[in-house]
């Protein structure tokens, strides 16, 4: 109906096992799918109009006020590092396949987003995994800060956030 939103739903992108991804018998390396993540996060992020490294953030004020940034001129850096990454593996892929990756939202927590992701070929689960990112503020000779996500980037997530029921094995 217009004026209803739609639903959620995946992110998808699609990657080429290259021999670079590859062990000594062909067959992708289990840390290649961790790199696989991180590239459709930061495509989903691009699509939803958001920076990995945002040297502009929409509430730059709070977050000076926040964590005590008293130069106004002093410019801020805010980006997501990770605090946990896993993956669960179903099916080997192997040199010059195809895998389409599919990421979503699984959760957005005050200063953190959970990813699930879904690694398929020709539309078979060969794996899953999941990212959970911190928004921090990143000051020069300082540990990153978390910062709370403001409504704004929240509300770009929105459309790529799923039920957990998503993220079983068996969905799609």
């Amino acid at each position: 109906m217009p004026g209803e939103a739609s639903p959620a739903e995946w992110f998808r992108c699609r990657r080429l096992v290259e021999f670079r991804d590859t062990d000594a018998a062909g067959i992708a390396h289990f840390s290649a799918f961790f790199f696989w993540m991180e590239s459709a996060e930061h495509a989903l992020l691009r699509q939803c109009g958001l920076k990995v490294v945002d040297h502009a953030p929409e509430d730059a004020e709070e977050l000076r006020q926040e964590h005590s940034v008293a130069n106004d001129t002093e410019e801020l850096e805010v980006s997501w590092p990770r605090v946990s990454v896993s993956a669960d593996y179903q099916a080997a892929v192997r040199f010059g396949e195809e895998l389409d990756v599919a990421v979503a939202v699984a959760d957005l927590g005050h200063a953190s987003v959970t990813y699930g992701f879904r690694f398929e070929r020709a539309g078979q689960l060969v794996a899953t995994g999941k990212v959970v990112a911190v928004r921090c503020l990143m000051r020069r000779g300082q540990k990153p800060l978390p910062a709370k996500i403001p409504a704004g980037v929240a509300a770009r997530l929105e459309p790529h956030r799923l039920p957990a029921s998503a993220f079983s094995a068996s969905s799609a």
